[in-house]
Formats: C-alpha cells, structure tokens, sequence
C-alpha cells in the first residue's frame, strides 16, 4: 500500500509541476498556479502517507525524485517540444539504473 501512495505522490508532483509551464506568458495564471498548489500538497501529503506504511525515506525520495524526473523530461519533450538528446536520455537511464540499484540494496 506505501508504494501505491507513492506512486499518486509522484503523479501529483509531475503534474504539478508541468502546470509550472502554464503559469508563464499572458493569460489567465489562476487555474495554474492552483494545479500546483493542489498538487505539491498532494505529493507531500501522499510521500507522508507512503512513509507511514513503512517505505524507507531513502528508498521513497529516491523513487519519488528518479522517476518524477524522467516523466517531466518526457513530457515536456512530447508535450512543450523541448529538446530530447541521446546524452539525456542516457542520464535518464543511469537514474533509472541508479534508483533501482538503490531498491535493491535496500533491507527489505
């Protein structure tokens, strides 16, 4: 169950943080910013709630921060049409490789 809070945490984080793009430029910057808020207090909030079932921190940052980062890079690759190069799509693979070389140190 702590992994399933942390993987709503980490859709929460994401998708606040891609309305961080929206609140940049003209127009209405209300709906955005609130997307983010709701959505920060909603990572944290469910990262708490992952912790409390007994995720290790270490393990639970590790994941939430890895994977949070390549699904931003991703979609702003797909979505804002920002620039995608072999060389970061290799450090995407070493966080991915990093984050599960950390999951299988851990004690579980």
């Amino acid at each position: 169950m702590g992994y399933l809070y942390l993987a709503i945490a980490i859709v929460a984080e994401v998708f606040a943080t891609t309305a961080l793009k929206f609140t940049t430029g003209d127009g209405n910057k209300v709906v955005p910013y609130a997307i983010v808020g709701v959505g920060y207090i909603l990572a944290f909030a469910m990262l708490a709630q992952s912790l409390a079932k007994g995720v290790p921190l270490g393990i639970a940052y590790a994941i939430w921060a890895g994977v949070g980062v390549v699904l931003v890079v991703v979609i702003s690759w797909l979505l804002f049409k920002e620039s995608l190069t072999w060389t970061q799509i290799a450090g995407m693979a070493l966080v991915i490789l990093g984050v599960g070389l950390l999951e299988l140190g851990g004690k579980h």
